[in-house]
Formats: C-alpha cells, sequence, structure tokens
C-alpha cells in the first residue's frame, strides 16, 4: 500500500489523478515470477498507454520484453545496462526507460556494516532467494568480501513460505551470530516474519529498504524505496 500510494503521487504530481483523469490496472504476481509473463500480456492486449514494471528485475525485464511499441517504464535494483533493458543510461533507446536504486549492489557494504554492529562474531547467516535473478551477483560480491576479511558465511535459500520457515530454522541450528538479509522483493512481503524471528532469536540483522527498521529491525542501509516509487509515477507521467 505505501509504494502504490507513492506512485499515485508521483502520477497525481504530473497532473494524472486516479479514477479522474487516468485508470490504473494493477496486477501482482505475489512473488510467483512464473505469473509476470502472462500478466503484461494481458495488459498489452488492453492496449494500455504505458505498461509499467516494479517491484524487481523480473518485473522489469518481464515489462520491458512485452512490448516493442506501448512505453515502459521500469523500476529496478539492478545495473538495467548490463540487463540488457536499456543501451545506456544518456539514451536509453527503444520504448523502454525507467530507474534503478542499485540496492543489489550494495550487499558487501551491508555486511561491512554488520560486522561493525556486532565485530568479531564468528559465522554470519545470509538469507537468499535463489529464483530472484540479481541473487546470483550479490553473492559474488558478497562472498569474496567476506573472505577478505576473515568472515566465515552461512547462506540459506528461500523462494516460498516454506522455504523460508526451513531456512529461519537452519539459522538457528547452525547458530549464526548476525543475520543479512539480502536485496529481494519476496524478502520485503515477508518482512514482519523475518523482523520478528530476528528479534526472537536476538539476532542482530540488516536488511535494505527502511520499512524493515519501521517494523522492529536493527538497521537498515539501503534507497528509499518509497521516492523511488513516487519518481516512477512522475516518469510515468
Amino acid at each position: 500500500a505505501p509504494v502504490a500510494s507513492a506512485f499515485r503521487q508521483g502520477l497525481a504530481d504530473a497532473g494524472f489523478i486516479e479514477g479522474q483523469s487516468v485508470k490504473i490496472e494493477y496486477r501482482w504476481a505475489n512473488g510467483d515470477y512464473d505469473k509476470l509473463p502472462s500478466l503484461a500480456a494481458g495488459l498489452v492486449d488492453r492496449k494500455v498507454a504505458v505498461l509499467v514494471g516494479v517491484g524487481g528485475d523480473v518485473s522489469a525485464a518481464v515489462a520491458a520484453g512485452a512490448t516493442k511499441t506501448i512505453p515502459v517504464v521500469f523500476g529496478m535494483g539492478s545495473d538495467p545496462v548490463k540487463a540488457g533493458l536499456v543501451a545506456s543510461f544518456s539514451r536509453p533507446g527503444g520504448n523502454v526507460t525507467g530507474f534503478t536504486l542499485w540496492t543489489n549492489e550494495m550487499e558487501s557494504k551491508r555486511l561491512g556494516l554488520l560486522r561493525e554492529l556486532v565485530p568479531g562474531v564468528p559465522l554470519v547467516g545470509v538469507l537468499v532467494n535463489p529464483r530472484f535473478p540479481p541473487t546470483e551477483q550479490e553473492l559474488l560480491e558478497l562472498e569474496p568480501a567476506a573472505k577478505a576479511v576473515d568472515q566465515k558465511l552461512f547462506v540459506a535459500r528461500a523462494n516460498d513460505d516454506a522455504e523460508l520457515d526451513a531456512a529461519l530454522a537452519s539459522f538457528v541450528e547452525q547458530r549464526v551470530g548476525a543475520l543479512l538479509v539480502t536485496a529481494a522483493p519476496f524478502f520485503d512481503a515477508q518482512l514482519h516474519r523475518i523482523v520478528d524471528f530476528a528479534a526472537q532469536k536476538r539476532l542482530p540483522a540488516i536488511y535494505q529498504f527502511r520499512e524493515y527498521a519501521v517494523a522492529g529491525g536493527l538497521i537498515s542501509y539501503g534507497p528509499n524505496v518509497a521516492e523511488s516509487y513516487k519518481d516512477a509515477g512522475t516518469y510515468v507521467g
């Protein structure tokens, strides 16, 4: 709700009021990435004026691939040039433009901040989503950074409710001393569950967005996601 409200505010600032001068067709995949192509295709069939793909790199890529004629605005956490969505930052080209939060590029920084909070912790637990495309790159940056400072990591993977239960249980079994929750939309949808777990187990944890800290998490380091959704509304307007 907060990010959808921010998106509508960005549209309103550009003169488009939902229910008055513009209609918004929402489609939610609820973390099931396999649904996204059909959802995007349905919106293209409705001949929408603009197709918006936000909520992660998968949504952005699917929206960009769904049409070559309808304008597409994306919001993602990684490099859109490397992802092949745009030709360059200055000249995106084609029918696609948007913004990046760069939040998927910050895992090494988050690990450093976590080590400052709990220096000398023997084992840091890392929660990742294996079906989220940037995860591989996150680990490619995180694991060498940990090795450089002789920090041991225990990586647990989760993409659905059952896997998240198992991942959180594994952190207890492995006796991790701190927790790093990597950037992934599925974890954002489960933030209260993850934050409550860390509090119950007295695990110092770092997250990507302020919303985790507002919900009771210890610390976050990353961009203001609501402002970014507002920017998306402005782009669309």
